[in-house]
């Protein structure tokens, strides 16, 4: 698993019944998850006065009970700052478990011996925009929806990032990558992070499961001439690490070498000291030098 546990402004305390405990900053939140079916009792005493907890309504959707919490605050992890916002959509706009890769995408950059160019598709408040550009990438930055474009450049502002070599764009990623294709434009590391299930502005119909491999093959196609790596996250149930790394390694292994690595992402649960499963990701990374191909192959 790959574990997140270099935070000090943002703590799981606990998860059960349902629902995670989570310390942001100096905010307690009680949110729903899915992933916690066990109920192991709510024996901390936070569990009880909460500064906010979203409720979920029978009748879909749900909303906040906010008792003692701002509409927005700030949180840092390492020299990264970010606007925490409880959401309609349970959300805060900051998820927590990706932090592992952060410290992956800073590792990579840093140590590239060049200035990478990055392209972040479906990349949401832009944490790993923000931890590209702070180790020294040029990043350009796609999301279709304008208000988390806002809060992504919102972010960049308070980490100190403002005049980083940043392209903010809002638009459909299918369609963006058509035409960076078409002009030539290419980039050394790719990141997505695409949802489980969303409209395009057509009307069009996404369907991780459906089109995620087309998308892959497709985002492949804008790799440079020298690629560094790929990072592909999801959060849909029912689609393992093992599927990832297969798509990868069909995608990116197969005609370029390297390797894939693929595993579920997790937080350290303060009270159990066990881990959360959170998602997955998949690492394809270039090994220069290197001439074998990591792919399961029958035997001959």
């Amino acid at each position: 698993m790959l574990i997140s546990d270099k935070w000090t402004q943002y703590e799981l305390l606990d998860c059960s019944g349902g629902e995670r405990l989570e310390r942001w900053g100096a905010h307690i939140l009680v949110r729903p998850d899915p992933q916690v079916i066990w109920d192991t009792g709510a024996l901390r005493p936070e569990w009880r006065a909460p500064d906010a907890r979203y409720v979920r309504s029978s009748a879909g959707g749900g909303q906040w009970e906010r008792k003692n919490v701002p509409e927005s605050w700030e949180i840092t992890y390492g020299d990264l700052t970010f606007s925490v916002r409880p959401t309609n959509f349970k959300h805060t706009g900051v998820f927590p478990e990706q932090a592992n890769n952060w410290d992956y995408i800073t590792r990579k950059v840093s140590s590239a011996g060049r200035r990478l160019s990055i392209l972040n598709l479906f990349a949401y408040t832009g944490a790993a925009t923000l931890a590209s550009a702070a180790a020294g990438a040029e990043v350009c930055h796609v999301d279709a929806s304008k208000g988390a474009v806002a809060w992504a450049r919102e972010n960049a502002k308070i980490s100190g990032l403002e005049g980083a070599p940043i392209r903010w764009i809002v638009d459909d990623c299918v369609k963006f990558i058509e035409r960076e294709i078409r002009r030539g434009r290419r980039y050394d590391a790719i990141i997505m992070d695409p949802p489980s299930y969303g409209r395009g502005p057509a009307g069009e119909v996404w369907k991780l499961e459906d089109n995620l491999f087309d998308f892959v093959r497709l985002a492949s196609r804008a790799l440079s001439a020298q690629p560094e790596f790929v990072i592909i996250n999801s959060y849909t149930a029912g689609l393992s690490p093992s599927t990832l790394k297969y798509i990868a390694d069909a995608v990116f292994t197969a005609k370029l070498g390297g390797r894939a690595e693929s595993d579920e992402l997790g937080l350290p649960v303060t009270q159990s000291g066990l881990c959360l499963p959170c998602g997955a990701a998949t690492r394809w990374e270039i090994r220069r030098g290197a001439t074998e191909v990591n792919v399961c192959q029958k035997n001959q």
